[in-house]
């Protein structure tokens, strides 16, 4: 049964600072010459439901106390960043923006049931042509 990951994006301040942190991670990799050339969240605790999570499971991030964007899960693996050893979430290189879902600040990350996941953005919602501090300031007001 699949099963998302939703963690805080911190030190983000939209979807293109996180695309930017990124890309800089894919060069590193390549440079590296690391197993997977692939973004990767590192984090302290592993999840238990890592079969779940690797059959289909995405990563939202909640950047500004809203979840903006997922990334597909592409493998978990262990990994060295500046934190000492931790589990990595390998990521899809593609950001698939979401529709704007408000979530309050917490520690580490949660599991997020598909059926709670916001859906993609697209062209039948309307507003993917906004710039992200309208679709925040709209989750704001309550009107999305």
């Amino acid at each position: 049964m699949t099963i998302h990951i939703v963690k805080l994006c911190v030190g983000a301040d939209s979807v293109e600072d996180l695309a930017e942190w990124q890309i800089g991670q894919i060069k590193r990799a390549k440079t590296e010459k690391r197993p997977h050339i692939a973004p990767v969240c590192g984090t302290r605790m592993w999840p238990k439901r890592v079969e779940d999570v690797l059959a289909g499971g995405s990563l939202y991030w909640v950047i500004k106390g809203v979840i903006s964007v997922r990334q597909r899960i592409i493998a978990v693996d262990h990994v060295t960043d500046n934190h000492g050893p931790r589990c990595g979430l390998y990521l899809d290189a593609h950001l698939m923006r979401t529709v704007p879902q408000p979530r309050r600040a917490f520690q580490g990350w949660r599991y997020l049931d598909p059926k709670d996941a916001p859906a993609d953005l697209g062209e039948a919602q309307g507003g993917a042509d906004l710039p992200e501090h309208l679709r925040r300031q709209l989750v704001e007001l309550g009107a999305w």
